[in-house]
């Protein structure tokens, strides 16, 4: 039952593509997670993803929609099985809540980033 200070540990790293868990919830891993540059498409068949953008500006590419730009204090939800790309042309800054153990490359066969707890 402590505070987390979301810029304090966005500080501790400088990495892109990397969530770190803050905190968990529920069975669900809360990160944050600096983008920059484009991920690439996949989808996850179980799970929603969601993203709050804190600093920057994220867009979100689909398969088969049109692509989605939000900013500071917006979130977007990708529904489960929605095959998806976020991207950043600057570096972004993001807080992600996914269920722990999930794959954050989804379907894609990279392999997942590590989400290591700080």
């Amino acid at each position: 039952m402590h505070k987390i200070n979301l810029a304090e540990k966005l500080s501790q790293f400088s990495s892109h593509w990397d969530p770190h868990v803050i905190a968990n919830y529920n069975g669900n891993d809360v990160m944050v997670v600096k983008f920059q540059g484009a991920f690439l498409f996949h989808k996850h068949d179980d799970t929603d993803d969601f993203f709050l953008v804190l600093d920057g500006a994220v867009t979100m590419d689909y398969d088969n929609a049109p692509s989605v730009t939000f900013g500071p204090g917006e979130l977007l939800i990708v529904p489960q099985g929605q095959i998806h790309r976020p991207r950043a042309d600057q570096e972004a800054r993001v807080l992600l809540i996914e269920p722990k153990g999930e794959a954050n490359t989804g379907d894609s066969g990279l392999a997942p980033a590590p989400k290591p707890h700080i």
